[in-house]
C-alpha cells in the first residue's frame, strides 16, 4: 500500500484514478475546493472508510503557498498525482484566469513537496496534447507527434483568447515544472501524462469515458463526452460537427497510465502521450447509434467525417512499451459511457 496525494480530486480524470489507486489498495487524500465536493466523493465511494479515503481543502490552486499544509501527512506521501488545473473557456481575463492558475498551481505543488514533503518520491502531473500540438500548422501531413515535441506559442498569443490560453496555461506549465525539477534538484522524480521525487507528465489528447452520476450534472460534463450527450439529446440532427483534433483516449486508460508511471521505474522523468488513436465525429455517432439503435433520426447521417487529405501521425509507443497500456476502443468506450450518462438525465 502506498499513500498517494491526489489533486482535484472530485475532477473528470482524477476521480478514475482514485477509483484506481483504491481497487489496488492505496490510501489517498484528495485536495477538494470545498466540503460539499468531499462529500460528493465520499457518495461516490461509501463503502471506502477514512484510513484509505480522506481530504484536504485547497480553495484556490494559484494562491500562492496552496499545497503547503496539504503535502503533510501522517502516515508521510510517497506518491503525488496532481491533476488540477483550470479548463474552461468562461473566462474573463485569460492571464489570470487560466494562464496563472496553471503555472502556479503546477510549481508550487513541487515548491511545497520540496519544502514540506521529504518522503515523495514521485510526482504525476497530468499535461493536455495541446502541450504538444502545433495548432498553427493544422493537421501537418506526413508529421509524427510524440513527446518530444513542445507547442511553440507564445504568452503574447496565449493570451489573445480562451482557446489559446488553455493551450498556452497547459504549455507554460508543463515546462515550469520540468524547469523547476532540473533547476532544484528535488528527491523526487517526475513524470507527466499528456494528463529529487521523480516527475512523470501525462500529455491525452480527448478524453471520453464512463462518468461518475453523483459527481457530474449534464451541464458538467467534460468537454468531450458533451459530444456524446448532445447526440443521446437530439442536438445533432442536422449535421455532425467536425471533431478538432482527431485522436482520443479512454478515461480509464489514461487514469491507468498515471498510477502504472507512479509504479514503475522505468516511466520516471519522462513525458508520455497516451493516446487510443484516431477517431471521428462521425464513427462516434455510428457507435452511439450501434449502442442505442432509437436514437435514428435524431443523430444525423452526414457531417463529422475525418478530414480530408493527409493527417499528421501519432507515436504512442512509450506510453503502450513502458506502460504497458492496451487501449480500449472507441465502440466499447461509447458502450460503457452511455449508461452513465443516461444516469444524469440524458
Amino acid at each position: 500500500m502506498v499513500r498517494v496525494l491526489l489533486t482535484g480530486g472530485s475532477g473528470f480524470i482524477a476521480v478514475h484514478c482514485l477509483e484506481s489507486l483504491l481497487k489496488q489498495g492505496h490510501s489517498v487524500v484528495t485536495s477538494v475546493r470545498s466540503e460539499k465536493k468531499a462529500q460528493m466523493i465520499r457518495d461516490t465511494f461509501p463503502d471506502v472508510g477514512k484510513d484509505n479515503l480522506d481530504f484536504v481543502l485547497v480553495d484556490d490552486i494559484a494562491r500562492p503557498g496552496a499545497f503547503d499544509e496539504a503535502v503533510k501527512s501522517d502516515p508521510p506521501f510517497e506518491w503525488v498525482l496532481h491533476t488540477a488545473s483550470p479548463f474552461h473557456f468562461n473566462v474573463t481575463d485569460t492571464k489570470k484566469d487560466l494562464l496563472d492558475p496553471a503555472i502556479i498551481g503546477t510549481t508550487g505543488i513541487l515548491k511545497a513537496i520540496k519544502k514540506n514533503g521529504p518522503s515523495v518520491k514521485r510526482v504525476v502531473i497530468t499535461s493536455s496534447f495541446a502541450a504538444v500540438f502545433d495548432a498553427k500548422i493544422g493537421n501537418r501531413p506526413g508529421y509524427t507527434y510524440s513527446e518530444k515535441d513542445w507547442n511553440p506559442i507564445t504568452e503574447e498569443e496565449a493570451i489573445q483568447d480562451p482557446i489559446s490560453g488553455y493551450r498556452g496555461s497547459k504549455t507554460f506549465a508543463e515546462r515550469a515544472a520540468w524547469d523547476y525539477v532540473e533547476k532544484e534538484k528535488p528527491n523526487f522524480t517526475l513524470t507527466v501524462v499528456y494528463s529529487s521525487p521523480h516527475i512523470i507528465l501525462m500529455n491525452p489528447p480527448m478524453v471520453f469515458g464512463p462518468i461518475h452520476p453523483k459527481l457530474q450534472t449534464l451541464d458538467t460534463l467534460n468537454t468531450s463526452n458533451q459530444r456524446i450527450r448532445d447526440m443521446l439529446l437530439g442536438r445533432m440532427t442536422d449535421e455532425i460537427p467536425p471533431g478538432g483534433v482527431n485522436v482520443w483516449v479512454d478515461v480509464r486508460d489514461l487514469a491507468l497510465a498515471h498510477i502504472r508511471a507512479a509504479e514503475r521505474e522505468e516511466a520516471q522523468n519522462k513525458r508520455f502521450f497516451v493516446t487510443a488513436g484516431y477517431y471521428s465525429n462521425r464513427e462516434l455517432a455510428d457507435d452511439v447509434l450501434k449502442v442505442v439503435p432509437g436514437l435514428e433520426g435524431k443523430v444525423a447521417k452526414t457531417g463529422g467525417e475525418f478530414p480530408d487529405g493527409d493527417y499528421f501521425e501519432y507515436d504512442n509507443s512509450r506510453t503502450r512499451q513502458v506502460l504497458g497500456i492496451d487501449f480500449r476502443s472507441l465502440e466499447d468506450m461509447v458502450r460503457d459511457t452511455i449508461p452513465t450518462i443516461k444516469a444524469i438525465g440524458a
